[in-house]
């Protein structure tokens, strides 16, 4: 198992990633569109001159099996640096073995790098083992909207 940042080679991996994440939220009732995105969108937007968001790997036996998405964000009334986690995923066989976990680490381990103060992300009311395996990680839900947790894990105090 090994996690890895994302290079513009990965643009199509990534994409199909995107497909299946797309697919679980469907089937978790927190996506009902279809992907608009394309393979180069994200050569653009991932790994052009002004990348907005940025991804993490996660490869098993050589082969990309999950993925993190996130991008920076900026609170210019406190000051502080934050990332916004987009998506997570790990593919269907390989859920429940840790490597969500692994992903969750590097990605901790990206905002303590980069000095951020936490990590916020969203997650669908109906996926409850999803909402068990952050609070296990040490995130807190910071709001709700409606049966929507929002999801805040402090880097730091």
């Amino acid at each position: 198992m090994n996690v890895r940042k994302a290079i513009k080679q990965d643009s199509g991996k990534l994409l199909e990633l995107i497909g299946h994440k797309a697919e679980f939220d469907r089937s978790m009732k927190g996506f009902d569109g279809e992907i608009s995105t394309t393979k180069e969108k994200i050569e653009r937007t991932l790994f052009g001159d002004y990348p907005f968001a940025h991804a993490l790997l996660l490869e098993v036996d050589g082969e990309v099996q999950g993925f993190a998405l996130f991008h920076y964000r900026y609170s210019s009334f406190r000051g502080e640096p934050s990332i916004w986690l987009d998506d997570l995923l790990v593919i269907g066989k390989h859920r429940s073995k840790g490597y969500g976990a692994e992903l969750m680490h590097a990605l901790k381990t990206e905002a303590q790098k980069s000095l951020t103060t936490h990590i916020s992300w969203t997650a669908s009311p109906h996926n409850t083992k999803a909402h068990e395996f952050y609070k296990k990680l040490g995130a807190e839900v910071e709001r709700m909207d409606g049966q929507r947790p929002y999801f805040r894990w402090a880097m730091y105090g």
